[in-house]
C-alpha cells in the first residue's frame, strides 16, 4: 500500500478539498503545491490503496483520478467509489483524450475527463467550478500555512497581502512573473525552491525552460539592486537545482 505523500494526511478527518490519485510524482507534487498556494488543501497519494485511505480518514472534497494506475485502474476505482459515494472524480490522463476515453471515463461515474499536459491554472479553475456545484466549497477552509501578511529582508518588504513589494523609496515594478518568484522564496526564507516549484508558482503549470526561469530571476535580481543596492546578492542560485532567498547573503546598508 502507498503511503500518503503529504503532510495533510492526518488521522482526525479534517477537511482536504482535494485529493490527486497519481502515479506522477512531479506533476502531483506540482498541482499540490499550486493549489495549496491559491488556498485549496490537496495531497497526493500514488495508487487506490492510498486513496482508499485518505478517504477513510478525511473528508475529501473532490478527487484527480489518473486512469493509469499501478495495479486497480482508476476506472475501477472510480466504480468502487460510486457504490455509496456521489464525490466529485476528475479524471486525468495522458492517454489522449479520445472519446472513447471520455465516455468511459463519464459512464463508470466521472464528472470530468482533463487531459495531460494541463494548466495548473485551469485544472484549479475547474476544481473550484466543481466544488462550487458539489456545494463541497463552503466549508471551512483549514488553518492558513502560508506566509505571514508581509516578509522584510533589509530595506526591502514583500507584502504578501497586496501582492507587491516596496523598497525603501515606495513600490518595485516588479512584473507579475517577478513578483510570484520572489513571494514564493520568501514565504520560505533560505531554503532553496526546486525550480519545477517556482514554475508552478510563477507560470501555473511546468512546462517552461530554464532559460526563461534563469532571465526573469536575472531581472529580479537586478530590480531589488534598484531598489536598495545590494539587495539582489539575497537571491541564491543552487546549480541544476532552483534559488533561495537568503537575507543573510546582504550587504549592510547605510
Amino acid at each position: 500500500m502507498a503511503e500518503p505523500r503529504s503532510e495533510e494526511l492526518m488521522s482526525d478527518r479534517k477537511r482536504l478539498d482535494c485529493l490527486v490519485v497519481d502515479d506522477e510524482a512531479a506533476l502531483s507534487e506540482a498541482t499540490v503545491e499550486y493549489f495549496t498556494m491559491l488556498g485549496t488543501s490537496a495531497a497526493w497519494v500514488a495508487d487506490a490503496a492510498g486513496a482508499l485511505t485518505v478517504l477513510a480518514e478525511r473528508d475529501v472534497g473532490l478527487i484527480l483520478l489518473d486512469i493509469n494506475l499501478e495495479g486497480e485502474s482508476g476506472f475501477a476505482v472510480c466504480r468502487r467509489l460510486r457504490r455509496d459515494s456521489d464525490i466529485p472524480i476528475l479524471f486525468i490522463s495522458a492517454r489522449g483524450g479520445g472519446d472513447d476515453d471520455i465516455l468511459l471515463a463519464l459512464g463508470v461515474g466521472g464528472d470530468d475527463y482533463i487531459a495531460k499536459p494541463y494548466s495548473l491554472a485551469v485544472l484549479h479553475a475547474k476544481v473550484q467550478a466543481a466544488l462550487r456545484r458539489s456545494g463541497r466549497a463552503g466549508a471551512p477552509p483549514p488553518p492558513p500555512q502560508g506566509p505571514p501578511a508581509q516578509f522584510e529582508f533589509g530595506r526591502i518588504t514583500v507584502r504578501f497581502d497586496l501582492g507587491r513589494a516596496f523598497g525603501p523609496d515606495g513600490p518595485i515594478g516588479l512584473t507579475d512573473i517577478e513578483y510570484r518568484l520572489l513571494a514564493r522564496m520568501a514565504g520560505e526564507p533560505g531554503r532553496v525552491i526546486p525550480k519545477r516549484q517556482l514554475f508552478a508558482a510563477a507560470w501555473g503549470h511546468t512546462g517552461v525552460s530554464d532559460g526563461a526561469l534563469n532571465v526573469h530571476i536575472r531581472r529580479l535580481r537586478a530590480k531589488l539592486a534598484a531598489a536598495a543596492p545590494g539587495h539582489d546578492a539575497a537571491i541564491s542560485t543552487a546549480w541544476g537545482s532552483g534559488y533561495a532567498l537568503e537575507p543573510t547573503a546582504l550587504a549592510e546598508g547605510p
